[in-house]
């Protein structure tokens, strides 16, 4: 069986080709092909939704890399076209060969023709299979720059006496550009009404600001731009009735104080 053309995949994963009929109905047969296309649509998706915003400039070093692996994929074959003519026994009769009258013709010449030929064919496929490892280089050297969120505090949640058997976790994320983020955790049976709440309070609790409900058993909340860490370090998970009042209901299931990781 002959598979779809490789750089014909890696176009169509790139959305720059739609395979004709035939193709298209050797891709519905054919696994392999299938898998190829597959992976290729993967890292074209991962490539697009890298944050590249938020990416710092490589070392030189890294795009000097990434050209010279360029260069070694999209090099054709050095190796030098045979200088001795092939004997007549070995090498089947070309139309140069057999019609003295083009120019030039001989047998040596179409062999290096022909061959110079086939690799002009090749070339596309080198470009192309140079350029998805060039692609594959820069979304990894994309993933290895991109700051990433640091814990800067972390908290055990302990259970109220209302709620035994409960338990949970949180931590406090801090992105580059200062954006934070509580990531929490609940092991607690899953009431029959109303709603779960994480809330950051002040360690004296006189104030406090709801993040949002926790849907399931964990859940990432991002935190006002205004509210300040340092003083907000209590992370309380509540049990709220559906009755229409954004106040804390008084009931906790867990609360704990983020300590600096």
């Amino acid at each position: 069986m002959s598979h779809t053309d490789p750089d014909d995949l890696a176009m169509v994963a790139l959305g720059e080709l739609a395979l004709d009929a035939a193709q298209a109905e050797h891709l519905r047969d054919c696994s392999v092909c299938r898998d190829e296309l597959a992976a290729l649509e993967r890292t074209v998706q991962t490539a697009r939704r890298a944050p590249v915003s938020e990416m710092v400039s490589p070392a030189p070093r890294v795009w000097d890399a990434i050209a010279a692996e360029i260069r070694d994929d999209a090099a054709p074959d050095s190796a030098p076209a045979p200088d001795s003519a092939p004997s007549p026994d070995s090498v089947p009769a070309s139309p140069a060969a057999q019609n003295p009258s083009i120019e030039g013709s001989s047998p040596r010449r179409a062999h290096r023709v022909a061959r110079g030929r086939r690799r002009g064919r090749l070339r596309p496929a080198l470009l192309v299979s140079g350029l998805v490892g060039a692609a594959a280089v820069v979304l990894i050297v994309a993933l290895l720059v991109v700051p990433r969120p640091v814990d800067v505090a972390t908290a055990v949640l302990d259970a109220f006496p209302s709620h035994p058997g409960a338990s949970g976790s949180a931590a406090l994320e801090r992105e580059p550009t200062g954006a934070e983020r509580v990531v929490v955790e609940l092991d607690a049976d899953v009431p029959a009404d109303g709603h779960r709440e994480v809330w950051l309070l002040t360690e004296d609790g006189s104030d406090l600001v709801s993040l949002g409900v926790l849907d399931g058993r964990s859940g990432t909340f991002e935190i006002p731009a205004d509210v300040d860490t340092a003083v907000f370090r209590v992370v309380d998970i509540s049990q709220e009735p559906d009755d229409g009042d954004e106040a804390h209901s008084g009931d906790s299931i867990v609360r704990g104080v983020l300590e600096p990781s």
